[in-house]
């Protein structure tokens, strides 16, 4: 049978619409591979690693901002919970700095930048993102509630224990008699734990694909540098 010019005419069907979402995740990814790359070379092998430690604050901003990016549902249980997250971080720290009796006795340099109360502004930010990576990642796990969040603050204090060499000898921070103390886990621990409770009891949608990649990235970061400056 003859195909009429209608049919040998058929419209071609139309290309499939690309996966922007996945576009958007590897763009984001490739962004934050290249600054980590960036200063983890600068860091490891310049001599004049002061260059780059002056782009912490911005690269810390810049994670942030892609991270959150991603946080689909941005009510006002999320935006609650990050400034509430932000001000316990900072003033945790505060205290900390104050008394001695939290995390140890410490001062901040100046790497982190801008100071109030002698702690850096970002820290606070510091302590949302980790709490909220954390507790993202702990809902892989299949525990229940406390339990979780119990696995969610361990994850935080393993952040830690990776930032610890790297930020003495980069000047983030350091230590009274150049040592690290138990009692710096310990009340990372404690205070981990209060925000991971905290996060769990929020009522916001606690997915975002980037977290795995930015959590990985970072510990990948610090524990290579804390490896390769010993």
């Amino acid at each position: 049978m003859p195909f009429s010019e209608s049919t040998q005419h058929l419209p071609a069907a139309p290309p499939a619409a690309p996966d922007t979402s996945l576009r958007r995740l590897r763009v984001a990814q490739g962004i934050l591979l290249l600054f980590h790359a960036t200063g983890f070379l600068g860091l490891a092998f310049s001599q004049d690693p002061s260059f780059y430690l002056q782009f912490v604050p911005l690269n810390l901003l810049l994670t942030a901002v892609l991270l959150f990016a991603f946080q689909r549902d941005r009510n006002l249980a999320f935006l609650t919970f990050c400034v509430t997250t932000v001000l316990v971080g900072f003033f945790v720290e505060v205290i900390g700095i104050q008394t001695g009796k939290i995390f140890g006795q410490y001062t901040y340099g100046t790497t982190l930048g801008i100071k109030w109360l002698n702690v850096p502004l970002i820290i606070g930010l510091n302590w949302l993102m980790l709490t909220y990576m954390a507790g993202i990642l702990a809902r892989y796990l299949p525990l229940p509630g406390f339990l979780r969040a119990v696995a969610a603050a361990l994850l935080m204090v393993g952040m830690d224990m990776c930032i610890e060499p790297v930020a003495v000898r980069y000047d983030f921070w350091t230590w009274f008699y150049d040592l690290i103390p138990l009692q710096n886990f310990k009340g990372w621990f404690a205070v981990s734990l209060i925000l991971q409770v905290y996060f769990n009891r929020s009522d916001f949608e606690k997915h975002n694909p980037l977290v795995p990649f930015v959590y990985l990235l970072q510990l990948l970061f610090f524990f290579g540098l804390g490896w390769f400056i010993r």
